[in-house]
């Protein structure tokens, strides 16, 4: 510590030494660095680099560009990280993997990469990887009807390629040390999605996958099967190397605290947990429906949808569910038309002709957002939208009784991967003997919301607008999973985990 109590100076000289120790004092304070972190909540942005793909973001479509808006896994839960930063998303979407890594390294580039990664140890030059937050098995994929393969020297001999840079193509490396006659090529013009419709089509033998990247495309691949499985990996996050470790510790401390409240299981159960529903028929049956029924009804579908604050997409995904896509549907409950109305509903919501397309789609509509508005107020999205759909199907008052049996087992009732639990328990004496209303087949709601959640991830997929490479999205044209009635959506608070 200085002292300035030199009895030999005289009393302005001290002063004057006092001023520029002060003032010293004041230019280090300003200069100190601030950290990654600190420049981030400074600036209002964190910019992060992806991939456009299924697993990672996508645009899902809309009238006009400023109202585009991403959704996807990693979109998710790179909105939810900004949010806790207090600061806006920004979204730049790359054209390659090597090209994600590139950016890291480039002089203003993103602050860091949430693209579908997996902790690389050829990238470590590159990049420094975060703790993972989800574990994904590697699959070695090959087309029906050829040679399953079962071991890695099975794939000497076959047509193999997977993306350049990738960690398969460092573990396709590492193995042709061992096997010499083993041959590969990597690409970067094109994705996981185009590798496994090559598969698909005979063009290629083999190539190598994660399982959430097969899944989440299963509904489009008739011919596609797994040979067998390498070790889990750990998807993470990616950040520039070098620089100071305060956006990397609070990634993980972000990581840790979804995985324990559950978030990151429900983000998981959101684009994974329904996808393994509908088997190599039903998606075939559904990618020709795409082509030939979809496109008479979907101008009615959006219209109806556009009037009820709905994303047409869900709606249509309900009519797949009910009819698929057939005006003259009749079953022999009674319910009949495209969106399978009830003589009642129908009646209530203006129906005249059930028969008629356009008033069964409108009709739906109505009926659809008036069971999403009834709900409690305690539900919120996503799970208020999978709600609305077990209600449309079994009915408010069934719903409610499972949501009071889901308290009494000690679980959340306004969280729908409790009360799927519960519901099929309304086709149990023991259980709906204490229901105000009794008997329900309770198992199909269960089934009806997980038909129409992956219908709904397919046909968001498969509409989207292409993003063009370092195309950007602000935070606020970001809105995950499916948006509720307009009416029942707070302003600027899109539906999320």
């Amino acid at each position: 510590m200085f002292s300035l109590n030199y009895p030999m100076l005289p009393h302005g000289i001290r002063l004057l030494i006092a001023a520029f120790l002060l003032l010293l004092g004041a230019c280090s304070n300003a200069e100190r660095q601030l950290t990654t972190l600190e420049r981030i909540q400074s600036e209002g942005v964190l910019r992060i680099v992806t991939l456009n793909g299924p697993t990672t973001c996508y645009l899902l479509d809309s009238n006009s560009a400023e109202g585009s808006t991403q959704a996807g896994p990693e979109c998710d839960l790179a909105q939810q990280f900004a949010e806790s930063l207090g600061v806006r998303l920004q979204i730049i979407n790359a054209d390659s993997l090597d090209e994600v890594y590139r950016s890291l390294t480039a002089a203003g580039g993103p602050h860091m990469a949430a693209a579908g990664l997996f902790e690389s140890s050829a990238r470590a030059a590159q990049a420094r990887f975060t703790k993972g937050y989800a574990e994904v098995n590697l699959q070695v994929v090959f087309r029906q009807g050829q040679p399953a393969p079962g071991r890695v020297e099975d794939l000497v001999g076959q047509r193999i390629s997977v993306v350049r840079g990738s960690v398969q193509a460092e573990w396709l490396a590492a193995q042709k040390q061992k096997l010499p006659k083993l041959e590969y090529t990597e690409v970067d013009d094109l994705d996981v999605q185009d590798l496994l419709s090559m598969v698909d089509d005979g063009e290629l033998d083999v190539t190598i996958v994660g399982a959430n990247e097969l899944a989440i495309s299963q509904f489009s691949l008739a011919n596609v099967r797994i040979g067998f499985e390498l070790p889990q990996r750990s998807l993470v996050w990616a950040l520039p190397p070098g620089g100071d470790d305060s956006l990397l510790l609070a990634v993980n401390q972000f990581f840790a605290r979804l995985r324990g409240d559950g978030s990151l299981q429900r983000l998981q159960d959101r684009y994974y947990g329904h996808t393994d529903l509908l088997d190599y028929v039903g998606t075939y049956t559904f990618a020709e429906h795409l082509q030939k029924r979809l496109p008479q009804y979907e101008k009615d579908f959006r219209t109806a949808a556009e009037g009820q604050g709905l994303d047409w997409r869900l709606l249509a995904a309900i009519g797949y569910q009910e009819s698929m896509w057939q005006a003259d549907a009749v079953s022999k409950t009674g319910v009949r038309g495209l969106m399978m109305l009830t003589q009642n509903t129908a009646q209530s919501m203006g129906v005249s002709n059930r028969l008629d397309p356009k008033q069964s789609i409108h009709g739906g509509a109505r009926h659809f957002s008036a069971v999403y508005r009834d709900l409690p107020d305690s539900i919120h999205e996503p799970d208020r939208t999978w709600f609305a759909l077990a209600a449309y199907n079994v009915g408010a008052g069934h719903l409610e009784d499972a949501r009071r049996l889901t308290q009494s087992a000690g679980l959340d009732p306004d969280k729908w991967l409790d009360v799927k639990k519960i519901l099929p328990r309304l086709s149990k004496k023991r259980w709906y003997s204490k229901t105000r209303y009794g008997y329900a087949r309770g198992g199909e709601p269960v089934a009806f919301v997980n038909n129409i959640r992956r219908y709904y991830d397919i046909l968001n997929w498969v509409s989207q607008p292409r993003l063009e490479g370092g195309q950007l999205a602000a935070a606020g044209e970001h809105r995950p999973g499916v948006a509720p009635p307009a009416a029942q959506q707070p302003a600027a608070t899109p539906p999320r985990l």
